[in-house]
């Protein structure tokens, strides 16, 4: 019966074909655990998306109530804490693969031809998760987040020529208040998922279609296998 549904779905999806591309392709010798970067990240992202549907079912974005919702949640909801403490221990973590993944990648010279394109979304794609940490920080509405993003939004509004405009952007006006946690709530939930979700569709096109580098060290290698046969 199952088998009868999978196949039914895969002829009028190609979700074979998909899952064929994603988790059974080639990957050449050589490749270690410097490479597993990228799949930590992606894990990581989709326990974000899942536990952030969760708290954003209980959260309030208003200066009023943002607090106490989340001390609720934390306290009263059943394994809230579990939940909260793994989508913030999540945040960080994810900074930190990606920008592993980045440095792997640099150090590997996997950011050559053809691939980048790869390169350039993946920088992007480092620039939203550092985006989904600094508008997530304010949420919580507490001291600490208040004062933390006010010194962040003022490093934005020193920006020469653009800094008037990317202040009133982010705060919504001159000071913090009940325009700005609107704002950064939407685009914490909104906006950056929704640009994360294109530019990770389009990372792992361009992983697949031009499939994982060769690590440095068998560069030459092949080169010289091919010249000792045409020898022989």
């Amino acid at each position: 019966m199952g088998t009868s549904v999978a196949q039914w779905l895969d002829e009028r999806t190609g979700a074979g074909t998909v899952w064929q591309a994603l988790f059974k392709r080639k990957i050449p010798r050589g490749v270690n655990f410097l490479y597993t970067f990228g799949a930590a990240t992606m894990f990581i992202f989709m326990l974000q998306a899942v536990t952030g549907i969760i708290l954003a079912m209980y959260y309030s974005a208003t200066p009023e109530t943002a607090y106490d919702s989340i001390m609720f949640f934390t306290t009263q909801v059943g394994y809230g804490s579990i939940v909260r403490g793994l989508h913030h221990w999540g945040a960080s973590s994810m900074v930190v693969l990606v920008a592993l993944h980045a440095l792997v990648v640099f150090a590997l010279g996997a950011y050559k031809y053809p691939r980048e394109l790869t390169w350039v979304v993946g920088i992007l794609l480092l620039g939203i998760v550092v985006g989904f940490s600094f508008t997530g920080y304010l949420l919580p509405w507490d001291e600490k987040a208040y004062w933390a993003t006010t010194v962040g939004t003022n490093m934005a509004g020193t920006v020469p020529f653009a800094g008037n405009f990317l202040l009133l952007v982010l705060r919504g006006g001159s000071e913090l208040g009940a325009v700005s946690l609107t704002r950064f709530y939407a685009y914490h939930t909104v906006l950056l998922p929704s640009l994360a979700l294109m530019l990770i569709v389009v990372h792992l096109y361009l992983v697949v279609k031009h499939g994982v580098s060769v690590p440095p060290w068998l560069w030459e290698r092949k080169p010289k296998l091919e010249a000792k046969r045409v020898e022989a």
